[in-house]
């Protein structure tokens, strides 16, 4: 069964089909670069143009960095536009597809989602948190396989401000840290996540992933076991794909079974 899932993120809008089977990409992603601003029709349009890209006419499963309720309503926009704030998200895209069935869900847990049936987080039990770090830092949380939906750990207060502004891949860019720097930050930042939650697991999610062997070793101290997400930056569109491939993604969304 294939299933479309676009990945909207703080940089880029990214897409393809889905085999649910294999949990992958079933062709080569297409991604075309977030507008700036980030408003409801300049994001619209890009997925349209990642969708249209392929020639699809089923269901499609989206991504949103931010909260999403369960009847698709956006109620939190940190590295998008403001207006999405209150927006029907899933009316949106639908309508901008041509009535295509849209399903809607927060970037992070979808990525979480797939990595937890096909990736780093398959057959394990307890508490497993998933972060995703990038132009943010998106979290999912599961305790026994069920997904606990829009935790938003990136918004926890770390030296003074929210944790992504400090930790995220973003601000290593932007500050223009070492590997060793901004480890020293995640390591910080993932202590204090420890504290608050006792993970078993916490698999480190994100294109920044991949440089695992960069900056794992300076993670020192953390007593849960930390893992690089397997699936990288496809967890976000086989996830959402995922999604949109059950009748109700946000009640007990077991990845277990």
């Amino acid at each position: 069964m294939q299933i479309f899932g676009v990945d909207i993120g703080g940089s880029g809008i990214k897409g393809a089909p889905v085999d649910l089977d294999k949990g992958d990409v079933s062709q080569k992603r297409f991604k075309v670069l977030t507008p700036h601003p980030a408003t409801l029709d300049g994001v619209a349009d890009g997925v349209k143009q990642v969708v249209r890209r392929f020639g699809w006419s089923g269901p499609v499963g989206l991504t949103f960095p931010g909260v999403v309720t369960a009847k698709s309503t956006i109620r939190s926009a940190a590295n998008v536009d403001k207006t999405w704030i209150g927006t029907d998200a899933g009316a949106l895209f639908s309508e901008r597809l041509g009535g295509l069935p849209v399903t809607v869900v927060n970037d992070a847990d979808a990525a979480g989602v797939a990595e937890m049936r096909f990736g780093a987080g398959k057959g394990r039990t307890g508490t497993v948190i998933l972060l995703t770090f990038g132009t943010g830092i998106g979290s999912a949380l599961f305790s026994d396989g069920v997904l606990v939906p829009n935790t938003e750990f990136g918004h926890l207060e770390l030296g003074g401000t929210d944790a992504e502004q400090r930790a995220s891949s973003k601000a290593k860019e932007e500050a223009g840290l070492s590997w060793e720097q901004w480890a020293n930050r995640v390591r910080r930042y993932l202590t204090h996540v420890e504290m608050l939650f006792s993970p078993n697991l916490i698999i480190v999610g994100g294109g920044i992933s991949r440089d695992s062997d960069k900056f794992f070793h300076f993670l020192d101290g953390i007593q849960a076991e930390i893992v690089p997400a397997q699936l990288h930056n496809d967890a976000g569109i086989v996830g959402a794909a995922m999604c949109a491939a059950r009748t109700d993604p946000f009640v007990k969304f077991s990845v277990t079974h």
